[in-house]
């Protein structure tokens, strides 16, 4: 019996960058606007969060976000993100405080899926051990070191496993070495794959395309790993929610709103 009793997506930030950076071989020219998501998912035995956005000090401290995004003329300028975005004030929202995490849940190491780490100090970080071997190379630029560098209860993981009854990690390596997608089973609605960057866009699944960053340029993988998670959806009649599509993220409920 599943553990999990609400899922609010949480907006942490909105990135324009080129298409082509989502999609493999296509949309070059195509300037898209993304949000930058986080999860809070409310279970039984305590709070999971997966994913925890950017660092809002790089993004609004100057010469903090020369350093890490240089000056923003590459075609990967920072993201925005305001103080009402930030982790901790939403955790506010629902009476909480960064404390009330349990245990975050990171599905790879990149500079919008790991910075706010610094927000939610204390908590167990799970990740898989290929994404942190190739963070610290770095694999490639959009690891940032020190979001991943502090003093954080890691537990490296392997493969598929169980968080608890309810809550599957799934093992989507292909955008990174050791990318993870969660399958969350909800106490009412179907349950709900979160496909983290194994697919940003609607466009990732429907057309199974490739992310623009493959680690080791290994499109195979991604590919495989959007197929497994399609697959996946089909046997567990589960919804596949993309990462960084804009029109999607507009059909999901507005927090504190919850899906359950």
């Amino acid at each position: 019996m599943t553990q999990v009793l609400k899922l609010w997506p949480l907006l942490t930030a909105t990135h324009r960058y080129d298409k082509s950076l989502s999609t493999r071989g296509r949309g070059q020219g195509t300037q898209i606007d993304a949000p930058i998501l986080a999860y809070l998912i409310e279970t039984r035995q305590g709070r999971v969060l997966f994913d925890v956005g950017c660092d809002y000090r790089k993004i609004v401290d100057p010469l903090a976000r020369e350093r890490w995004y240089g000056s923003g003329d590459s075609g990967f300028p920072p993201p925005r993100m305001t103080e009402e975005q930030r982790l901790p004030a939403h955790f506010a929202r629902l009476g909480l405080t960064p404390a009330d995490i349990d245990l975050v849940f990171l599905s790879h190491l990149h500079f919008d899926h790991a910075g706010g780490l610094c927000e939610v100090c204390g908590a167990e970080v799970h990740v898989h051990a290929d994404e942190m071997a190739a963070a610290r190379e770095p694999a490639d630029d959009v690891y940032f070191a020190d979001d991943f560098a502090g003093d954080y209860r890691w537990k490296l993981q392997r493969e598929d496993y169980d968080l608890l009854p309810g809550l599957r990690a799934i093992n989507t390596p292909g955008h990174t070495a050791g990318h993870m997608s969660l399958l969350i089973e909800l106490p009412q609605g179907a349950p709900v794959i979160l496909a983290g960057d194994a697919a940003d866009l609607r466009e990732n699944l429907d057309d199974e395309v490739a992310p623009g960053l493959c680690w080791r340029d290994r499109e195979d993988l991604a590919l495989d790993s959007i197929r497994r998670l399609k697959a996946l959806a089909g046997e567990t009649g589960a919804e596949l929610w993309p990462n960084h599509d804009i029109a999607f993220w507009r059909t999901l409920k507005r927090f504190p709103e919850y899906h359950a």
